[in-house]
């Protein structure tokens, strides 16, 4: 019954579970790509690095890890790294972004790098969180910040 017209059915049901393994197949990736990212990390004073991988939508990753200063306030996170290095060369089009630390849960971005994401990401593109212990928890831009301010609410 569910075969008729064309094979609408199966062929939609197929093509949607491919895309669920590529996509965590990608995921997987991802995850690798931030725990990569991790170890360029420059950390001599926290002792606390942390990777990140970014996904485009045309298929390229790119890397960021978390660069501290002595000055504190001039430390840049790995999420923001990432994001500004993808903007650097030109890239604006993102699909998902891993995050890592060697943490009891998976890393979260502080704030700071939260509002730098929802200004450059959609806000249902996923955002997968890890640890050094393979905890994983994956949320959206939008819920990492639900109610962001945005360029537009500067123009109201």
């Amino acid at each position: 019954m569910y075969l008729k017209k064309d094979n609408f059915f199966y062929e939609n049901v197929v093509k949607l579970e491919v895309r669920h393994e590529e996509n965590h197949d990608m995921k997987e990736q991802l995850i690798k790509e931030a725990i990569s990212a991790k170890e360029k990390a420059y950390v001599p004073y926290s002792k606390f690095p942390v990777g990140a991988a970014l996904l485009t939508k045309g298929g390229t990753i790119y890397h960021g890890c978390n660069i501290e200063n002595a000055s504190y306030g001039l430390t840049n996170c790995a999420e923001r790294t990432v994001i500004f290095k993808a903007l650097s060369e030109g890239e604006n089009a993102f699909d998902m972004l891993a995050v890592t630390a060697d943490s009891e849960r998976p890393v979260p971005p502080c704030g700071a790098c939260r509002q730098v994401i929802a200004e450059h990401c959609p806000k249902d593109m996923k955002v997968i969180l890890t640890n050094s212990k393979g905890d994983v928890q994956e949320f959206t831009v939008g819920d990492l910040l639900p109610f962001a301010f945005m360029a537009g609410d500067m123009h109201e």
